[in-house]
């Protein structure tokens, strides 16, 4: 019984204890710890989910950017290989005589990069924001697969 203390007062500690009441911290003793990570302002959209997906004819990259305008993401491509989508989300201004009760939406930035394969033509790459999801899409180039060529044996 995880939720009941030990008899000296102390919670129990298991990591194999899914009913833990403590959590199993990997960086702990580390010199930046979760929570300084976590407080620090480009920490806040780190976890911003994209979908990659490859069709017959592109890549195709789908990310979570909710409450963004296209202002606010960049879409760039670096070094002819290296696909970089970047954001940022300011924090509300607070107006004299707010009370804020919670905030939990994050603020602040994130960056993503993705390396692109050979088949990629990154001098077209298209992107588009709707209802708060950015699609890229970069077109694959044509790959020739080699073909077989007999070769006569003279003799």
């Amino acid at each position: 019984m995880s939720i009941i203390p030990n008899f000296l007062g102390r919670r129990r500690t298991n990591v194999f204890d899914p009913f833990s009441l403590d959590v199993w911290d990997p960086l702990d003793g580390f010199p930046f710890t979760t929570t300084q990570l976590q407080s620090s302002e480009t920490s806040s959209f780190v976890n911003t989910n994209i979908d990659w997906k490859e069709t017959a004819d592109a890549h195709v990259f789908k990310a979570d950017v909710p409450g963004l305008k296209k202002e606010e993401v960049k879409v760039e491509v670096e070094d002819d290989r290296v696909l970089q989508i970047s954001g940022e989300r300011n924090k509300e201004s607070e107006e004299k005589g707010d009370t804020w009760h919670r905030v939990e939406r994050c603020s602040g930035k994130f960056v993503r990069r993705f390396w692109l394969p050979e088949n990629a033509k990154v001098d077209e790459v298209k992107a588009g924001l709707e209802n708060g999801v950015l699609t890229v899409t970069v077109p694959k180039v044509e790959v020739k697969k080699p073909g077989v060529k007999s070769i006569q044996i003279s003799g």
